[in-house]
């Protein structure tokens, strides 16, 4: 069975490189969500929902349960898969994604929100401005922010808007179901988080009885600031359930 690894946003499946090179297991895929880097199908209107239908479908094409990894968006994307569809899962790691319905979504995620904000935000959103908003905010180095940024194009844009917008309710309208999850679970999460704090880390791992909680030395962005430390347990936890 595959790994299947799960970005966030504002990224694409390149934001686990670095991981994928510390990794020894030859058969990891890292998918990229439609309208990051990937384009849209007909109809698609990148809300929370058929981001999961998308999930739900891409994995009962592959004819076996995979390994299911999330970091960001794709924490809560995947978890909510897990939850729906437990047979399509054989192991579940995810971070930095909180499903609470006493998360408080972060100022940029407000802004996104607004129908008005979010609109003007995107239509005057400078790159090199942001670039050094999340250097500064979230630790990340500079090279690493422009990467992230320089890969927000209009259809970028519009999609996080839309995800957003349908994501209001989603820690309430989530929640519930993590008690559905039958996968062996690793949580893990930058102790230093400034948008997802690290007592979600807790909070999911209750949820979904999860196996370990990994907490690293580092702000929200773990796959790209603690690539290795992410591997090392990734690979840790699947071994643990080899053969399951």
């Amino acid at each position: 069975m595959p790994a299947i690894l799960i970005h966030g946003v504002p990224d694409t499946h390149r934001v686990w490189e670095d991981v994928r090179r510390h990794l020894t297991r030859t058969d990891v895929q890292a998918w990229g969500l439609p309208g990051f880097g990937v384009p849209l199908a007909d109809g698609f209107g990148s809300t929370k929902e058929e981001y999961v239908d998308w999930l739900v479908g891409r994995l009962e094409e592959l004819g076996e349960p995979a390994d299911l990894v999330g970091h960001d968006w794709g924490c809560i994307l995947t978890a909510r898969v897990a939850s729906l569809r437990p047979d399509l899962v054989r192991t579940w790691a995810g971070g930095n994604g909180p499903i609470s319905a006493r998360y408080v979504w972060h100022p940029l995620a407000e802004i996104w929100q607004d129908p008005v904000e979010g609109d003007r935000f995107m239509a005057e959103l400078e790159k090199d401005s942001l670039a050094d908003d999340l250097a500064a905010g979230f630790e990340l180095p500079t090279d690493l922010a422009m990467q992230t940024v320089r890969r927000m194009d209009a259809l970028m844009k519009d999609s996080i808007l839309k995800l957003y917008r349908s994501a209001l309710r989603m820690g309430s309208e989530w929640e519930p179901d993590l008690a559905k999850m039958t996968a062996p679970s690793l949580v893990f999460w930058g102790s230093h988080d400034a948008a997802c704090q690290v007592e979600f880390a807790d909070e999911l791992a209750r949820a979904i009885r999860a196996e370990r909680v990994i907490k690293l030395d580092c702000n929200h962005w773990t796959v790209l600031q603690r690539p290795a430390q992410v591997a090392t347990a990734l690979e840790e936890h699947w071994r643990r359930h080899a053969g399951s």
